[in-house]
């Protein structure tokens, strides 16, 4: 298993956006999305719009996955 990032597209109102991120937390942000049952880009977008200033969305990305696992039971 490689930990180097991938970069995968993701569509943000209505506009693409690449996001680099290491494989195991784009199985987490994915499973997530199934989990609430809603479309990944859904799940980006609301990750977007709560990151704060200068906050990269790869790097809001990775916070959210951790701390979306951290917080369950």
């Amino acid at each position: 298993m490689t930990t180097r990032p991938a970069k995968h597209s993701l569509t943000l109102h209505g506009h693409r956006t690449s996001v680099s991120l290491e494989p195991a937390f784009w199985e987490a942000f994915r499973a997530i999305a199934t989990d609430r049952a809603i479309p990944l880009n859904q799940l980006a977008t609301e990750v977007d719009e709560s990151r704060a200033g200068d906050e990269g969305l790869a790097s809001a990305i990775r916070v959210f996955c951790l701390t979306h696992y951290r917080e369950r039971p």
